[in-house]
């Protein structure tokens, strides 16, 4: 009989803005960058500054394109401009909605209490992921730096996305061993974590870290074993 090999979890690192980042998150091993597009966070990126940056990845790491609910036209023209793989919508869309581009797409689904996972995940079936984030009232609706409580990913959650589910909110190298050990999900996402500090040691929205991705990294593959 042989032996199945242990799951690789995958790892995206999201809100890139520089063309170095992009090259740090691919050299270290990640699997996807992500672009993001909703000018209300200050890791947003201009379709100029989205192209220079896919052209300077090399091949095989996924170009996902971010959103926060919004206009359909605005979608379609970073669709036009930017080699996107991968569409993720990170607000209230509905699923009508994130079909409406003919791409494969993640949603993102807030936790939040006293709001059912599964329930909330269910009319989002046909997506390509689900990326549970933690939530914050008056925050960013991602890279907040925080996490949830990964036992809300409840054994139901897990089987019935099992392939598609990907964790995110607050992880960094410290903590991303045990998100994977508590979930064993498809994916990890991080954005903060891998981040610069300033003085005060807060993140430097926008501008990564080429050591803490690295050491993201390597704590995802210690986890995999």
């Amino acid at each position: 009989m042989t032996d199945r090999l242990p799951h690789r979890t995958r790892i995206k690192i999201c809100g890139i803005t520089r063309v170095e980042d992009a090259k740090a998150a691919a050299d270290a091993g990640a699997d996807a960058i992500g672009l993001n597009f909703w000018p209300g966070t200050p890791r947003v990126v201009t379709h100029a500054q989205a192209r220079a940056i896919v052209a300077a990845l090399p091949p095989y790491v996924c170009v996902v394109g971010l959103f926060v609910d919004p206009k359909p036209d605005a979608v379609r023209e970073a669709l036009a401009n930017v080699p996107i793989d991968l569409l993720q919508f990170h607000g209230r869309e509905t699923p009508e909605f994130c079909r409406l581009f003919g791409r494969r797409y993640v949603k993102a689904i807030a936790v939040k209490d006293g709001v059912g996972l599964l329930e909330s995940s269910f009319p989002y079936d046909d997506a390509a992921g689900l990326l549970f984030d933690a939530f914050r009232e008056g925050d960013l609706p991602g890279g907040t730096g925080f996490a949830f409580d990964w036992n809300r990913l409840t054994a139901d959650v897990r089987a019935r996305f099992a392939s598609r589910l990907i964790v995110s909110g607050g992880l960094t190298a410290d903590n991303v061993g045990r998100a994977i050990r508590a979930v064993a999900p498809w994916g990890v996402d991080v954005s903060s974590g891998v981040e610069e500090r300033d003085a005060n040691g807060a993140p430097r929205r926008g501008f990564k870290d080429a050591a803490r991705i690295r050491a993201f990294v390597q704590g995802v593959r210690n986890a995999d074993g």
